[in-house]
C-alpha cells in the first residue's frame, strides 16, 4: 500500500469511529476524543520540529541555486525574472480569490473549536499593530532569537540575506556552506521521513479527536478545502493562457493544441519531471521556440519553478482563516502572497508531502493564524495534486514563451 493510501485510510478509519461514537454516546466521544489529541499533538510536534532548520536550508539553497542559474547567461537571467513575476501573479491572485471563494461556503462556529482541542500547537505569533511595528518587525535584531520563536518572517528575511551574502564570498567558501546548508536540509527531510511514516497513526488521532466533537462538520470542511484547492489551481491554470497570449505571441489555439501532451503526462504521471520530455517536443516541434531557449528555460523551469506552490499555501491560509472566523486583511495576504514566493522557489523539487508543514507553516503563521488544522490538511493535500502538476506544466510552457519572444525580439 502507497504511503498516500496508508494516510487516507488513517483519515478514513479516524472520522468513521469518531462520528459513530459522536452519535451514538457523545461523552465517550470525547473521552476518547481527549484520548486520542496527546497522540496528535506528538506527531505534529515531530513535525514541527524540523521546520525553522528546514526553512532556513531550503531558501538558503534556493537563493544560491537561483544565482547560479542566473549567471549563466542572458537566457536564464530572463527566465528567473519571469518565473518570481508569474509565481508573484499566481500568490497575489489567491490572496484575493480564495477568501473570497471561501465565503460561498456556510462556517461552522463550533469547528474552531474542535480543532483547538484536536491538536493545539503553539500559537503563531500575533500580527504587529501598525504599519511601523510591522516593517521593523520584518528584518530580525535576533536571528537566532526569531529561530528559538519561531518567528518565521524574520527568519526568511535572514535567511534571504545570508543567501545572497554567500554569492560574494570565495567559490570554495560558499560552496563548503551551501553543501553544509543542503546537508541540513536533506537530514531535516530524512526525519520528517521518518515521521511522516507515523502519519496514519497521527492522522487517525487528529480526525478522531475532531469528529468526536465536530461531528460532520470536520469532514465537510476538508472537503471544502479540496474543492478550493481544486478550484485555485484550474484558475491560475487558465490564467497562463492570457498571459502566454499578450506576452508570449501566442495563438490561443496553436498554443493549447501544443499544451494538450504534456497535460496528459502530467496528468497521468504527477510529475513535471515526467512531463519535461513531451513540454520540449512541443516546444520545439509546434510552437517553434529556438532551441537554445527551450534546451535551457524548460529544464530550469522544472527545477525552479513551481507556479502552483504558493498557490497552495494561499488557500491553506485562506482556509484557516475561514475555519476559525477571521478576517484577513490586506497587509496579511500581502505579507503571505511575498513570502509564499520566497519559499516556494526554496521548495522546488522535494515531494509536498515532505515540506508541507515547513512550507505551509511559515505562511500561515506571519499572517498570524492558529496552526493546529495543518495536520488534517496535510492528509488530504494528496487529492488535487493532480491538478497542481496540471497547472505547473502549463505554467512552465507559458513561462518559455514569455522568454522565447524576447529572444525573439533581441536577434529581430
Amino acid at each position: 500500500m502507497s504511503p498516500t493510501a496508508r494516510v487516507l485510510v488513517g483519515l478514513v478509519a479516524g472520522a468513521a469511529i469518531g462520528l459513530v461514537l459522536a452519535a451514538w454516546h457523545p461523552s465517550l466521544a470525547l473521552q476518547v476524543g481527549n484520548i486520542a489529541q496527546p497522540i496528535g499533538k506528538l506527531w505534529l510536534n515531530a513535525l514541527q520540529m524540523t521546520v525553522v532548520p528546514l526553512v532556513l536550508a531550503l531558501v538558503v539553497i534556493g537563493v544560491n541555486t537561483a544565482s547560479d542559474a542566473a549567471a549563466s547567461g542572458r537566457i536564464a537571467r530572463r527566465a528567473i525574472v519571469v518565473f518570481i513575476v508569474l509565481l508573484t501573479l499566481g500568490a497575489l491572485f489567491t490572496a484575493l480569490a480564495a477568501p473570497w471563494a471561501l465565503k460561498v461556503f456556510p462556517h461552522n462556529p463550533a469547528l474552531a473549536a474542535a480543532l483547538d482541542h484536536a491538536a493545539v500547537l503553539p500559537a503563531a505569533q500575533t500580527v504587529p499593530v501598525g504599519w511601523i511595528d510591522s516593517l521593523v518587525a520584518i528584518v530580525p535584531s535576533n536571528a537566532v532569537n526569531a529561530a528559538a520563536q519561531s518567528a518565521m518572517l524574520p527568519l526568511v528575511v535572514f535567511a534571504l540575506f545570508l543567501g545572497f551574502a554567500l554569492t560574494q564570498i570565495m567559490p570554495a567558501r560558499r560552496t563548503m556552506l551551501v553543501e553544509f546548508f543542503q546537508a541540513i536540509a536533506d537530514a531535516m527531510i530524512v526525519i520528517v521521513r521518518w515521521v511522516l511514516w507515523a502519519a496514519p497513526l497521527g492522522v487517525f488521532a487528529l480526525i478522531l479527536s475532531v469528529c468526536a466533537r465536530a461531528g460532520l462538520g470536520m469532514l465537510s470542511a476538508l472537503g471544502v478545502y479540496v474543492l478550493t484547492e481544486c478550484v485555485m489551481y484550474i484558475s491560475v491554470a487558465l490564467m497562463m493562457l492570457p498571459v502566454a497570449m499578450f506576452f508570449g505571441g501566442e495563438r490561443i489555439r496553436r498554443f493549447v493544441a501544443a499544451l494538450l501532451p504534456a497535460q496528459v503526462v502530467a496528468v497521468s504521471t504527477q510529475s513535471s519531471l515526467a512531463s519535461l520530455p513531451a513540454m520540449l517536443e512541443s516546444a520545439d516541434q509546434k510552437l517553434g521556440y529556438p532551441a537554445p531557449v527551450t534546451a535551457l528555460v524548460l529544464p530550469m523551469a522544472v527545477s525552479l519553478f513551481r507556479l502552483t506552490s504558493p498557490v497552495q499555501y494561499m488557500t491553506s491560509a485562506a482556509f484557516i482563516a475561514w475555519a476559525y472566523g477571521v478576517d484577513l486583511t490586506a497587509a496579511q495576504l500581502i505579507t503571505g502572497a511575498l513570502l509564499a514566493v520566497v519559499i516556494s522557489l526554496g521548495s522546488v523539487g522535494l515531494p509536498g508531502a515532505v515540506t508541507f508543514i515547513a512550507t505551509n507553516l511559515p505562511v500561515a503563521q506571519a499572517m498570524g493564524l492558529p496552526l493546529s488544522p495543518l495536520g488534517l490538511m496535510l492528509a488530504v493535500d494528496t487529492l488535487p495534486d493532480t491538478l497542481a502538476t496540471l497547472g505547473n506544466v502549463t505554467a512552465d510552457l507559458t513561462a518559455t514563451s514569455v522568454v522565447a519572444r524576447q529572444s525573439r525580439d533581441d536577434t529581430a
